[in-house]
C-alpha cells in the first residue's frame, strides 16, 4: 500500500509544480510583451498619463472643499450611543433646559466656553468682579442668544473638618454659554459668527487681565483645530517631497556617466508625485470631502510606489547591455513586474478590506477608498509613464550619451588626452572594467557595499549569535508593548498640539478630573416610583454615584413635611401641586414628563444626574462606567438609558478602532494561504507570513512603548506596515527559495545583492521624507511619524539584519541543488576525459 501511494503522491507534487511554472511563466511572458508594447510606443504611453493629470488637477482645484463634520469622522458610525442621544433629544430637548446646569447631556449645538485660571497659589473666589466683568461682555455680544451659564470648580480645596465640605479656596472655575439656534439656518450662521466673536473677545480679555489666565472653547474648535494641522504641514511636505527627490536621484546615481540613471530616480517620484494628484482629483471628483488624515496618503503611495521604480531599476541593471533597449526594458519587466503586482494587488485587497461597510469609522473607510484609487493609479503610472522614461534612457545608454548632460560620450583614446576633471565628468566605466567582469552595473556604490563588505560580515559566523540576540531582544519589547495597549478615543491625539482646544482640554483634565462627566440617567417607561421596592431599585443603581435627582428631593421633602405617598394619585398630586411649585424646586419642572388620560395623570418619563468621582485618567473611567451600566438595563426591571456627549467618541471605539486592521490582515493571510501551491515554492509564502507577523507586531509593540494609542491614524500605518512589510520581503524570501546555489549563505549574499540595492534606495528615502513631519505642531503628525518611522525601521532590520542570519539555520535546504551539481560536474568531467583519451595531442583544445 506503501509503495503504491507514493508515486501517486509525487505524480500530484511533480502537476502542481508543472501548474506553478506554467502559471509564473504565463506571467512573465505577458509583462515581456507589455514592456516590448510599452518600448515600442513610448510617446503614448507618456502622454497619456500626463493628460490624465492636468484634467484632474484642474478639478482637485475647483472642487477642494473640507469636511467640517468631525463627528461623523472619527465617532464610530454605528454606535448604540448615537440611538441614546436621539431617545434622550426626543424626551428631553435642549430648548427645554435652558434653565438647568446639566443642559448639556446631548448634543449641544452652538456654545462658548472659558476656564479662568488665578495665578499660583491664588484663589479664583477672590476674583469674582473679574469673573462678572468677563460675564457681562459675554452677555453684552452683540448677536448672541444666551441661553444658559453652567459653572464648576476646579482645583477646590475644602475648608478642614468641615461636615457640610464648605469651600475654602478654588484654583478655577468654568462657564458655558449656550446658544438657542433652534435647527435653523440662519441661526445656525449666527451662532458661528457669535462663536468667533467670543474667542475674539476671550483673547481680548486675556490682554486687560494678565492677573488671570483665560482659556476659550467654542463649538467649532474641534474642527478648527483637526484642518490646521493640514495648513500647518503644507510647507513640510513640500520639504519632504524635496528630500525624497534628492534621495532618489543620488541613490539612483554612479560614478559610470553612461549607466548612472539619476534623472530616472527623479523622474520615478514624479511619476508617484502626478499620480497621487490624479488620485485626488478622482477623489474630489466623486464629491469627496478633505480631512487631514489624508495626510498621510502621500507618504503611504509614495513608499509603495518608489518601490516599484527601483526594482525596475534594479532590474534594468540585471538585463545584458548587449541586448537592444527594447528588449531590455522587455526583461526588466519580465523580471520585476510579476512581483510588483503581486504587491500591489495586496496593498489593493488590504486597503479595500479597509473600506468595506465592516469599517466602523468614517475616517478610515474614506482613507482606504482613496489609498485603493491611489494604488491602482500608482501602478498603472510606473508601467506606462516611468516605462516610457526607463525606454527613452535605455536609447540613449544604447547610443552612449551622456546619462546628465545627454552629449555623445568620446572614445577612450580622446579622454586620454584631456584633463582629470574632464575624464571624470566624461567616465563611462572603461578604466574599471576588465575581462573578468561582465555587469559593469556592479560599481553601483550600494550593490558594491553589499557585494564586498555588508554580505561577508552579516553572515559571519561570530556575528549569527549576536543577531539572535538582538531579535531575542525585540521581541520581547514588542511582546511587552503589546499587553499595554490603549485606544485612542481622545480627540486631542487628532488635534494641532499648540490649538486652543488642546490647551483647554489639559487644563480641564488637570483642574476638573475630580469627578467624571455627568451623566444622564434616563428613565423612558412609566414606573411606580411610589413604590418602595422601586425606590430602593433606584438607590441601589445610584450607588456610589453622586445624584442630582428629583426623586431624591421629592423623598426628602415628603419626609420632612411628614407627609405620606404611598399611592399614585398622593404622589403625583403632591409632585404637582406642592413640590413642583416651591422656588427652589421649580427647575425640576424639566426633568419630568407628565401626561393626562382623561382626570388621571402619569408620569411617562424622567431623568436624574449622576456624576461619579474619578482621578486623573477621566476618559478611561467614564468608559469603564459606560460598560457598567449598560448591562444593568437589560437585566434591571427599571427600563433607562444613560447617555453623555462624549459617550458618542467613546463607544466601542477600541473595537471599531481595530475591526480594519484585523479585517486587513485576516484578508492577506487568507490570499497567502490560498496561493501557498500557485507560487513557485510554497516555502516562500510560509515565510513571508511569518516575517510580517513579527514586523506587524513589532511595530505595534513599539508605538505602544512610544506612547501611540490605538486611533485612526496609527491604525492606518499598521494597515499599511502589513504590505510595506511584504513590499519589501517578499522579493528577497523568493529570490532565496528558488536560489540553486550549494549553501544557504551563498543563496542570501545572492538574494541581498539583486534586491537588496531597491530595498536600501527604497526605505532610505521613506524614512529621510518623514523628518520633516518631526517639525509640524501636530499629534496628528507625530503619530504618523513615529508610526511610519517604526515601519520603515523594523522592515528594515528583517530584511537586511534577521532574514539573512535566520534564512541560513532554517528551511529550504539546498543539500539537493548541490547533489545536482556535484552528479553534473562529475558526468562533464567523464566526458571531458573521454574527448582527452580521443584526442591526445590536442589536449590544450579540450
Amino acid at each position: 500500500m506503501c509503495f503504491l501511494r507514493r508515486p501517486g503522491a509525487s505524480a500530484g507534487w511533480i502537476w502542481w509544480r508543472m501548474l506553478r511554472q506554467v502559471i509564473h511563466r504565463g506571467l512573465q511572458s505577458f509583462f515581456y510583451k507589455l514592456g516590448l508594447f510599452v518600448s515600442r510606443h513610448p510617446v503614448f504611453f507618456l502622454t497619456v498619463p500626463a493628460v490624465l493629470t492636468i484634467i484632474f488637477g484642474f478639478s482637485l482645484l475647483n472642487r477642494f472643499q473640507p469636511d467640517t463634520d468631525l463627528e461623523s469622522l472619527v465617532a464610530p458610525s454605528h454606535s448604540l450611543a448615537k440611538i441614546e442621544r436621539s431617545l434622550a433629544s426626543s424626551l428631553f430637548s435642549l430648548d427645554q433646559s435652558k434653565s438647568q446646569l446639566y443642559s448639556d447631556l446631548h448634543t449641544p449645538g452652538r456654545y462658548g466656553r472659558v476656564i479662568l485660571l488665578s495665578k499660583p497659589g491664588g484663589n479664583i473666589l477672590h476674583q469674582a468682579d473679574v469673573i462678572l466683568q468677563i460675564h457681562r461682555a459675554v452677555l453684552e455680544m452683540k448677536d448672541g442668544r444666551s441661553s444658559f451659564i453652567g459653572h464648576q470648580l476646579g482645583g477646590v480645596m475644602e475648608v478642614p473638618n468641615s461636615k457640610d465640605q464648605r469651600v475654602k479656596s478654588a484654583r478655577a472655575i468654568q462657564i458655558t454659554y449656550y446658544l438657542q439656534t433652534y435647527g435653523s439656518v440662519t441661526q445656525d450662521l449666527i451662532g458661528e459668527k457669535w462663536e468667533s466673536e467670543f474667542c475674539k473677545l476671550m483673547h481680548k480679555m486675556q490682554l486687560d487681565h494678565q492677573d488671570l489666565q483665560l482659556y476659550s472653547l467654542a463649538s467649532f474648535s474641534l474642527w478648527k483645530d483637526f484642518h490646521q494641522t493640514s495648513l500647518l504641514a503644507r510647507g513640510k511636505i513640500l520639504v519632504s517631497l524635496m528630500l525624497i527627490l534628492l534621495t532618489a536621484t543620488l541613490s539612483s546615481s554612479m560614478k559610470d556617466c553612461l549607466r548612472s540613471k539619476p534623472f530616472l530616480g527623479l523622474l520615478g517620484v514624479l511619476t508617484i508625485c502626478i499620480s497621487s494628484v490624479t488620485a485626488a482629483g478622482i477623489f474630489f471628483i466623486t464629491d469627496g470631502k478633505y480631512n487631514s488624515t489624508l495626510l498621510g496618503i502621500p507618504f503611504f503611495a509614495m513608499g509603495h510606489g518608489t518601490k516599484g521604480v527601483f526594482e525596475l531599476l534594479s532590474g534594468w541593471r540585471r538585463t545584458r547591455e548587449n541586448l537592444p533597449f527594447k528588449d531590455r526594458v522587455a526583461d526588466a519587466y519580465s523580471d520585476v513586474m510579476v512581483s510588483y503586482t503581486m504587491t500591489s494587488s495586496l496593498y489593493f485587497i488590504a486597503f479595500g478590506m479597509g473600506a468595506s461597510p465592516f469599517t466602523n469609522i468614517e475616517a478610515v473607510k474614506v482613507f482606504c477608498q482613496n489609498m485603493c484609487v491611489s494604488i491602482l493609479l500608482n501602478y498603472f503610472y510606473i508601467f506606462s509613464f516611468f516605462g516610457s522614461c526607463l525606454v527613452f534612457a535605455g536609447q540613449l545608454e544604447q547610443n552612449r550619451y551622456h546619462s546628465i548632460f545627454c552629449c555623445k560620450i568620446p572614445s577612450a583614446e580622446y579622454l586620454d588626452r584631456k584633463p582629470v576633471w574632464f575624464q571624470t565628468m566624461m567616465n563611462d566605466g572603461h578604466h574599471h572594467t576588465s575581462h573578468h567582469e561582465t555587469n559593469p552595473y556592479q560599481h553601483h556604490f550600494i550593490q558594491h557595499f553589499l557585494r564586498e563588505h555588508y554580505n561577508e560580515w552579516i553572515t559571519n559566523i561570530y556575528v549569527k549569535p549576536f543577531v539572535v540576540i538582538l531579535y531575542l531582544i525585540y521581541a520581547s519589547f514588542s511582546f511587552m508593548g503589546c499587553l499595554q495597549i490603549n485606544d485612542g478615543a481622545n480627540i486631542i491625539n487628532l488635534l494641532a498640539s499648540e490649538s486652543p482646544s488642546v490647551s483647554y482640554a489639559l487644563i480641564q483634565q488637570k483642574y476638573f478630573s475630580n469627578y467624571s462627566p455627568v451623566i444622564g440617567f434616563y428613565i423612558y417607561e412609566p414606573l411606580e416610583y411610589w413604590n418602595g421596592t422601586v425606590q430602593e431599585d433606584l438607590k441601589t443603581l445610584s450607588q456610589g454615584f453622586n445624584t442630582v435627582s428629583w426623586i431624591e428631593q421629592y423623598y426628602q421633602y415628603l419626609r420632612v413635611g411628614n407627609i405620606s405617598a404611598t399611592n399614585k394619585s398622593d404622589f403625583i398630586s403632591i409632585l404637582q401641586s406642592s413640590f413642583l411649585k416651591k422656588p427652589e424646586f421649580q427647575h425640576f419642572k424639566n426633568d419630568i414628563i407628565f401626561s393626562k388620560a382623561g382626570d388621571e395623570n402619569n408620569i411617562i418619563a424622567s431623568r436624574l444626574y449622576l456624576v461619579a468621582r474619578t482621578s486623573e485618567n477621566t476618559q478611561r473611567e467614564a468608559v469603564e462606567l459606560l460598560e457598567k451600566l449598560r448591562p444593568l438595563s437589560l437585566i434591571q426591571t427599571i427600563k433607562f438609558i444613560v447617555f453623555n456627549p462624549t459617550f458618542v467618541f467613546m463607544d466601542h471605539y477600541g473595537l471599531s478602532v481595530t475591526m480594519p486592521v484585523l479585517i486587513s490582515g485576516f484578508g492577506i493571510l487568507l490570499v497567502l494561504i490560498l496561493t501557498f501551491f500557485l507560487v513557485i515554492h510554497p516555502l516562500g509564502n510560509f515565510w513571508l507570513i511569518l516575517s510580517v507577523t513579527s514586523i506587524e507586531l513589532g511595530v505595534l509593540g513599539l508605538m505602544t512603548l512610544w506612547n501611540v494609542d490605538m486611533d485612526c491614524i496609527s491604525i492606518l500605518c499598521l494597515i499599511y506596515t502589513l504590505n510595506f512589510a511584504i513590499d519589501h520581503c517578499a522579493p528577497l524570501l523568493y529570490t532565496f527559495v528558488l536560489a540553486t546555489e550549494h549553501t544557504r549563505t551563498q543563496c542570501i549574499k545572492n538574494s541581498l545583492q539583486e534586491h537588496g540595492t531597491a530595498i536600501l534606495q527604497n526605505v532610505s528615502s521613506f524614512l529621510i521624507g518623514l523628518v520633516p513631519l518631526l517639525f509640524v505642531p501636530s499629534n496628528l503628525t507625530f503619530t504618523l511619524f513615529k508610526c511610519l518611522l517604526l515601519a520603515g525601521s523594523c522592515t528594515l532590520l528583517h530584511c537586511f539584519v534577521i532574514l539573512p542570519v535566520f534564512l541560513t539555520f532554517f528551511p529550504p535546504s539546498k543539500k539537493h541543488h548541490k547533489k545536482k551539481k556535484r552528479a553534473k560536474r562529475k558526468e562533464r568531467e567523464e566526458i571531458e576525459c573521454i574527448e582527452i583519451q580521443e584526442n591526445p595531442d590536442h589536449v590544450t583544445a579540450v
